[in-house]
């Protein structure tokens, strides 16, 4: 992992009370203002299949630890798997998202 600057972890979202799993629209992050629309074109925690991904800046790597930036998990949570971040995987061609999910993101990170 030493040689990557990022990485993409998958885990579980096990937090998440079974009665709160989505199955239908809703707001994003629950804005009454912004229109109601299906969980799969969120990345919100309450998915049915509670499988979050976050890519991350790696920090350092300490033997069997490595230390991230970024990670959008909650602490303690299962990681399914850690994969080095290739540019090659990401999208090719023009990436396109609605108004609304650039509006809400914009900060998400600061």
């Amino acid at each position: 992992m030493t040689d990557f600057s990022h990485l993409e972890v998958v885990f579980f979202m096990d937090k998440v009370e079974p009665g709160k799993i989505e199955l239908t629209g809703r707001h994003p992050r629950n804005r009454k203002d912004r229109p109601k629309v299906g969980i799969f074109s969120q990345r919100a925690k309450s998915r049915p299949n509670q499988i979050g991904v976050s890519r991350c800046r790696i920090l350092s790597v300490q033997k069997l630890v490595i230390i991230v930036q970024g990670l959008d998990a909650i602490n303690g949570i299962p990681v399914l798997d850690i994969k080095p971040y290739m540019r090659e995987f990401g999208p090719v061609g023009n990436v396109i998202q609605t108004d609304w999910a650039t509006e809400l993101m914009k900060d998400y990170y600061r």
